[in-house]
């Protein structure tokens, strides 16, 4: 039964995340129905992430298997038929039957979009957090290396979470202030609940002058949520890339 591999776009606005959910419209739900309309057949869509409720993609990926041959210009191409405004497949592949979109990933790359000006965005409302209060993006640089390195991220992770292992290897952390806008670009072999949006909310704190920039060592070494700042809103948020 082939395999197929799916990167994906979206804007998480109107969804209520990617996992199938009750009564709520959901990323892999749109998926899922968009391949029944092209196949006929129910297939159950695994992503390499699980994005929350408002959080975007611009290199999402996701796995299923199918009993159906067509090239990944029919799929691409039959899929965004079918699939609303606000989610696109900008590419598909036929990988070995091996392959797993979450299980097999080794490394993920998100970022984060701040807005720091005084008067609050129109055009950019939700794609941003908008932060009022001036930014040092010199301090969040200074507070944020202490986080490059294999650590115990709990003081980071959301609860309740099924997740057992606490330990990420996070090897990139940037923050890049061009005008009134700062990029902050996390890449990690592995991420736990909410951790990005925590993060961010954490050094946006030292950014304000709320939190010292030596603060962060310990607030990892604490290794408890209640040590960390509050979680910064999803609609700043993008997956932009999973390595494999």
């Amino acid at each position: 039964m082939p395999t197929i591999k799916l990167t994906l776009e979206y804007e998480g606005t109107l969804y209520a995340g990617w996992q199938r959910q009750l009564n709520q419209p959901t990323i892999q739900e749109a998926v899922e129905t968009a391949i029944k309309n092209v196949t006929q057949q129910t297939v159950s869509v695994v992503a390499a992430g699980r994005t929350d409720a408002g959080v975007h993609a611009l290199g999402q990926v996701a796995s299923f298997r199918i009993e159906r041959e067509m090239t990944p210009y029919e799929w691409t191409r039959a899929l965004n038929a079918h699939l609303p405004p606000d989610i696109s497949v900008r590419s598909v592949e036929l990988p070995s039957a091996d392959f797993h979109a979450r299980h097999k990933a080794k490394g993920k790359l998100y970022r984060y979009r701040i807005l720091n000006r005084s008067e609050r965005p129109a055009l950019e409302r939700l794609g941003t957090w908008h932060v009022h209060r001036p930014l040092d993006e010199h301090a969040m640089t200074e507070s944020a290396a202490h986080l490059i390195g294999v650590h115990d991220c709990s003081s980071f992770e959301t609860q309740p979470t099924e997740n057992e292992d606490p330990i990420c290897h996070i090897q990139q952390l940037t923050i890049i202030r061009v005008g009134h806008a700062l990029r902050i670009d996390i890449y990690a072999n592995r991420f736990l609940k909410q951790m990005v949006r925590s993060i961010v909310g954490t050094l946006a704190e030292v950014g304000t002058g709320r939190r010292p920039a030596a603060s962060m060592q310990d607030i990892l070494d604490a290794r408890d949520r209640s040590m960390a700042g509050k979680t910064a809103p999803p609609q700043g948020l993008y997956l932009v890339r999973v390595d494999y």
